[in-house]
């Protein structure tokens, strides 16, 4: 993960940085990045993944959605966005950056292959505020490859709700 300090100092200017790390709320903090894979390279029989699946980010913090491999999109999933939020919808084959400035759980898919289980999760600052209408949205999943990762996601958002004492 690269931010924007860490590439000025890369770039030498580390005198600089704290100056532009200030640069006011609507830019980003930090640019995070999630790969579209047909295959998790650490294991190959887990395929059409979002790599990371779970991630946590900052409000303000941008996303990159990556095309590592092509037939793939990233979209937002009607019910699990945070009230308020802007649902976004990329293309196939396309890399797209989403800016997330209201907190809360996002959840997303990739189309061509929702059913096969290609799901993924944003949680953004104190995400637990819609929580428990994401956990109900996820009912309307299909596949079974679909339906095991999001109980073993939600599990692992339950787990850092816990730890952030969000639960």
């Amino acid at each position: 993960m690269i931010t924007r300090r860490t590439h000025l100092l890369m770039l030498g200017g580390a005198i600089a940085a704290p100056m532009l790390l200030r640069a006011g709320p609507a830019a980003a903090e930090t640019l995070h990045e999630i790969d579209m894979l047909n295959a998790d390279p650490d294991d190959r029989s887990e395929r059409m993944i979002f790599r990371p699946a779970v991630l946590e980010v900052e409000p303000g913090d941008t996303v990159k959605f990556i095309a590592a491999d092509r037939s793939h999109n990233a979209q937002s999933i009607d019910g699990m966005t945070p009230e308020g939020a802007e649902p976004f919808r990329g293309r196939v084959n396309e890399e797209i950056e989403v800016t997330f400035e209201t907190e809360g759980t996002y959840g997303y898919i990739c189309q061509p292959h929702a059913t096969m289980g290609m799901i993924g999760f944003i949680l953004v600052g104190n995400f637990s505020g819609n929580l428990e209408e994401v956990r109900a949205a996820g009912g309307s999943l299909r596949g079974r490859d679909t339906t095991r990762r999001f109980e073993e996601y939600m599990a692992e958002i339950d787990a850092i709700a816990e730890e952030r004492g969000l639960a």
